[in-house]
């Protein structure tokens, strides 16, 4: 069985190599025919035309690398004779915005050149390349994962502290690594954005919770501790962590670049919904097959628990059905693109003018749809929560919890557990929250009355921010690229703000709980090792403590590595106010203690 593991190991690196080489496979030709604009602009194909002729752009064959890096100085070049023609004199009854090139039109340019002028082995062979890759990938990954079935059940730790892909980094290096990414999706936010204030807002907000997490906090009774970190760095998982993170960055700001994986999975999208393949059709489809292949190693790894093999299955299924195929299936319908199990506000886009006017402008379905979105969180959401606690979201129906269980199951024992941590996650998730509040009153504000600006504030620029920092940055490149240096669960634990939500309401009013049993916990740590959330659920344990934090997704794994049985997820009869007693013990009083002993 070892060597057929291996092989699918060789078949899953092999795959890999010929997924991330296929970024360099092809070239481009640019022609007058690469290029569409409407009528209105004919002038900037003109331009357009011009400058590439100049560059010797024009009809040369250049591979898809270069081509890009060349047309973008065509495409700024153009903009900038647009730019000094509209300066000398506009035609009448023509605005500004609409003569120049805009920055959102420079992207679509791009895009349109590098799809309709590229040429190559992927575009004649797109099938090949689908099996080269997923394929391969999908096989090699089973004939790894498979074999496990055999293996005794149980949790077995199999050295995570010492293989270099799952022990994480040292704590200096983990800062130093997490601290560059930001910095450079703030610098990258203000070149992109061209606007310097959202991202020195971000700084300031950042020192200001830096200050009440190491300054104001303390001077409280307990002082926060840093974590511990591992003797030497895991040099496989910063790079596994690296690859991720570097995709991220492609999928979300450098479409352009990864022409070759969409143009692949064409045919699937066109099965499916009639329509050519877009970058988000492409992460969708890597997502469903992650999940579902990395969801068969968690039944493998979790096969001795029933709860585990459940709620695994419940995030294969809501993943594939609700998430991949029910929103194509809609779209070939000639009905909106809509993921019924994504809410507001982690759906941050669906109070947007033009979600709004397309739903409502899509007959009764796209109604209902409008309709199921705001009862979710209303009512859904709360009540679900108050019977079930955020588990019933966060642990079988979401994505994002989908992912982090899933494929970031081998990393879940890296989440800091440290109070300093604690005190982070607390003011950078409910901040997001809030700033998510404040972005959709803003939006329905603009919506309703029509004005643009709000206290000084420009409500597209609060959304481009929004959208660029939470919605990309933290979500994407840091919350999923971090796996492998800080657990599965970033991006759940710090920034997700419909996870804040949850949280609140079943911190405050749910019926859910994990019961323990302090006098069966023999202190193992396996409960506090395996927490994705960061909790010590040991010190809980030992205490005889109930685990109500607002921050419990509720997956349950405490209780499947707990050798004595301590743990147990349950949903009491009353609500969690009757139930957060500090130690669940017996108070006898002297009186008693008299009766008895008469």
């Amino acid at each position: 069985m070892k060597y057929l593991q291996y092989f699918g190991l060789i078949l899953f690196i092999f795959a890999l190599l010929i997924f991330t080489a296929m970024l360099g496979i092809g070239k481009i030709t640019l022609t007058s025919d690469n290029l569409t604009v409407d009528d209105k602009q004919s002038h900037h194909k003109v331009a357009i035309m011009k400058a590439a002729q100049a560059a010797g752009l024009l009809n040369t064959p250049t591979s898809n690398v270069a081509f890009i890096s060349q047309y973008k100085s065509v495409i700024n070049s153009a903009a900038d004779e647009i730019e000094a023609q509209a300066a000398a004199g506009l035609p009448e009854g023509v605005p500004k915005w609409e003569y120049t090139i805009q920055k959102w039109q420079k992207n679509n340019y791009i895009s349109e050149a590098v799809t309709k002028g590229a040429s190559g082995p992927v575009k004649d062979n797109p099938l090949t390349f689908l099996f080269l890759t997923f394929g391969l990938a999908i096989i090699g990954g089973l004939l790894f994962i498979l074999p496990k079935f055999l293996e005794h059940e149980g949790i077995k730790h199999n050295g995570i502290y010492l293989n270099s892909l799952t022990k994480g980094l040292k704590s200096p290096l983990q800062n130093l690594y997490l601290f560059g990414t930001i910095l450079g999706v703030l610098v990258y936010g203000f070149f992109k954005l061209q606007d310097f204030f959202w991202p020195l807002v971000t700084v300031v907000l950042g020192l200001l919770i830096s200050y009440f997490v190491f300054i104001r906090e303390r001077s409280k009774e307990h002082q926060p501790k840093k974590s511990s970190s591992p003797v030497n760095t895991g040099w496989l998982g910063l790079i596994a962590g690296t690859y991720m993170l570097t995709f991220y960055v492609l999928l979300y700001w450098a479409p352009a670049y990864i022409d070759n994986w969409v143009t692949m999975v064409n045919p699937v999208s066109e099965m499916l919904s009639g329509n050519g393949a877009s970058r988000w059709f492409l992460y969708g489809m890597m997502y469903t097959v992650i999940v579902i292949v990395m969801g068969i190693r968690m039944l493998t790894k979790y096969q001795h628990n029933t709860y585990q093999k459940i709620r695994t299955a419940s995030v294969m299924f809501f993943q594939t059905a609700f998430a991949f195929l029910i929103p194509e299936i809609l779209v070939r319908m000639n009905q909106p693109w809509f993921d019924f199990k994504n809410f507001w506000p982690l759906d941050y886009d669906f109070f947007y003018s033009y979600n709004i006017k397309e739903l409502s402008s899509s007959g009764s379905l796209g109604l209902f749809m409008l309709i199921w979105g705001i009862i979710g969180i209303i009512i859904i959401i709360p009540l679900m929560t108050y019977f079930m606690g955020k588990r019933w979201y966060c642990s079988w129906v979401c994505g994002c919890g989908g992912l982090a269980e899933t494929l970031g199951d081998p990393w879940r024992q890296l989440s800091d557990k440290s109070l300093r941590a604690w005190q982070y996650e607390r003011y950078i998730i409910h901040g997001v929250l809030a700033f998510a509040i404040i972005m959709t009153s803003m939006v329905l504000y603009h919506y309703f009355t029509g004005t643009s600006t709000i206290l000084g504030l420009n409500v597209e620029g609060v959304k481009s921010w929004y959208g660029f920092f939470i919605g990309a940055g933290f979500s994407g490149v840091v919350g999923t690229g971090f796996y492998p240096l800080m657990g599965n669960r970033v991006w759940c634990r710090f920034g997700c703000p419909l996870a804040a939500y949850l949280g609140l309401v079943q911190k405050f009013k749910s019926r859910f709980r994990i019961t323990t049993n302090g006098s069966q916990c023999i202190s193992c740590g396996n409960c506090s090792t395996y927490c994705e959330m960061g909790i010590d659920v040991r010190s809980y344990a030992q205490k005889g403590q109930d685990i109500v934090r607002s921050s419990c997704v509720g997956c349950g794994v405490c209780s499947a590595v707990c050798p004595r049985g301590v743990l147990r997820l349950e949903n009491s009869s009353g609500d969690i106010v009757e139930r957060t007693d500090a130690l669940r013990t017996i108070h006898i009083t002297e009186d008693q203690i008299f009766v008895n002993l008469k």
